[in-house]
C-alpha cells in the first residue's frame, strides 16, 4: 500500500540506468582465501564487502595501528628518548634497539610500523603508560571509545595469544581513525625511511605492487596466520581492507580493491535536474537542481533517485532557495544521500500577470489534473 503525502508534492523513482553512465553490471566479489575479510569505504566506513567480519580472530602485528595511534595522540613525536635495556632484545620482528641508544618518537613509530619492531612497540608503551599491563588496559579503553566493541588487547605488538581477540570489522573502524592521523597516514604510506641511523623498508608490499596503495600494517605469528590491514585511494575515492588468517592476502587484498573501485565511484551524477512551470512570472520555467551533489561516494550502478517536488510554483522564485529534496537510495533501500533541490536561477513575478486566489486555484486544479507524457508518471505516496 501507497503512503500519502500532500498533494502538493511528488516523488519520482528513477533507475541509475537513465541518470549515471551505462556499462556491464558490476562483477561479483571475489572469492577469498581468509578466514575473515572486510572491504570498506574509508571516508564512511560503509562495509562493500564482508567474509565472518565479527568472528573473534587474533591479529599479530596489525595491533600497532592501535599502538601508534595511542602514542601519537599522547607523545610529542620530536621528543628525544634514551632506550632501555628492558625494552631491547624483545622477541619477534626487530628495529634492534640498543640500551642507552638516543632516538625520538617520530623514530620509534617509523621501526614499529615500517618494520614492525616489537622493541619499539614496548619502547612506545612504556613510555605512553609506564608498562605493557597500563598500556594494555589505555588500549582496551581507546578501542571502547572507537564503537570496537568485540576486540581486547593484550600486549603492544600483538605477541600475546591469551587476552587478545580482534574481528575485521572492529579492525576497519580502528584504521579509519588512525588514517586520520597525518602523521601516522605519513609513515604507513613510506616505502623506506630513515629512523634512528638505520635505513628501513616497508613491510608492505602492496606499496610497490598496488596502483594507489597508500598503507597500512603487515601481522604475522602462528596463532594468528598472516593478517594484514591495507588502505588504496584512486580518483578521490578511498578504500579500506582487512584479512585476518589469509595465506594469500597480497592477492586477495589486490582483487577486493580492484573490486571495490570498480563498483563505486566519487562524484556528481550527471542529469539530475528538473525543469517546473512558473506560474505569474516573467520567465515560463525555472530548473530546480541537487546543492551538494558535486562530491558523493556512490555505487556505479544499482541506484534509485527518490526526488520530492510541486508540480508547478508560483512566482516569484529565488536563486538558492529549497525547493525540493532528493534522495538516493542503494539496493537495498539504504539511503546513500539526501540533498536539498534548489531553485537555479531566480525568476520575478510578471507586474502585468497579477493573480487572484481565484485564478491560483484553478491553475493548482489544471495541474493536478494534467498529465504530461514528456515527463515520467508521477508515484503519489
Amino acid at each position: 500500500m501507497r503512503k500519502r503525502i500532500p498533494k502538493t508534492e511528488i516523488a519520482l523513482l528513477l533507475s541509475a540506468a537513465l541518470l549515471l553512465p551505462t556499462g556491464s553490471r558490476a562483477a561479483e566479489a571475489p572469492a577469498v582465501s581468509a578466514e575473515s575479510a572486510v572491504l570498506a569505504e574509508l571516508e564512511t566506513g560503509r562495509i562493500l564487502y564482508e567474509k565472518c567480519p565479527d568472528k573473534p580472530m587474533k591479529a599479530a602485528s596489525t595491533v600497532k595501528i592501535l599502538t601508534a595511534l595511542i602514542a601519537i595522540e599522547r607523545l610529542d613525536p620530536a621528543e628525544r628518548v634514551t632506550i632501555r635495556p628492558e625494552w631491547t632484545g624483545v622477541e619477534g620482528s626487530s628495529m634492534h634497539l640498543r640500551p642507552g641508544e638516543e632516538c625520538t618518537v617520530a623514530d620509534l613509530l617509523r621501526g614499529m610500523l615500517l618494520v614492525s619492531g616489537n622493541d619499539a612497540a614496548l619502547a612506545l608503551a612504556c613510555l605512553t603508560a609506564g608498562s605493557e599491563e597500563a598500556f594494555a588496559a589505555l588500549m582496551n579503553g581507546k578501542a571502547a571509545a572507537l564503537g570496537m566493541a568485540d576486540s581486547r588487547f593484550a600486549d603492544p605488538s600483538g605477541l600475546a595469544s591469551e587476552g587478545h581477540r580482534v574481528t575485521a570489522r572492529d579492525m576497519a573502524v580502528l584504521t579509519r581513525a588512525a588514517m586520520a592521523e597525518p602523521l601516522f597516514r605519513e609513515i604507513v604510506a613510506s616505502r623506506t625511511a630513515e629512523a634512528a641511523g638505520r635505513s628501513m623498508v616497508n613491510h608492505n608490499k602492496l606499496l610497490w605492487r598496488y596502483e594507489g596503495a597508500v598503507g597500512v600494517k603487515t601481522g604475522y605469528t602462528k596463532a594468528a596466520g598472516r593478517t594484514l590491514v591495507s588502505c588504496a585511494e584512486r580518483e578521490g575515492l578511498q578504500l579500506v581492507c582487512v584479512t585476518l588468517n589469509d595465506p594469500d592476502d597480497w592477492a586477495d587484498h589486490a582483487a577486493l580493491l580492484d573490486w571495490g573501485f570498480a563498483s563505486r565511484r566519487r562524484g556528481a551524477p550527471e542529469g539530475l535536474g528538473w525543469t517546473l512551470e512558473v506560474v505569474g512570472g516573467e520567465e515560463k520555467t525555472a530548473e530546480a537542481v541537487p546543492e551538494g551533489a558535486s562530491d558523493l561516494l556512490l555505487p556505479r550502478e544499482g541506484l534509485r533517485w527518490e526526488v520530492s517536488l510541486p508540480r508547478f510554483v508560483y512566482a516569484p522564485v529565488t536563486a538558492g532557495e529549497t525547493a525540493g529534496r532528493l534522495r538516493c537510495l542503494g539496493a537495498d533501500g539504504e539511503t546513500l544521500a539526501d540533498l536539498p533541490l534548489v531553485w537555479a536561477s531566480s525568476v520575478a513575478a510578471d507586474p502585468s500577470q497579477p493573480l487572484s486566489f481565484w485564478e491560483k486555484l484553478r491553475w493548482a486544479w489544471l495541474c493536478a489534473c494534467r498529465r504530461s507524457a514528456a515527463r515520467p508518471q508521477y508515484v503519489f505516496y
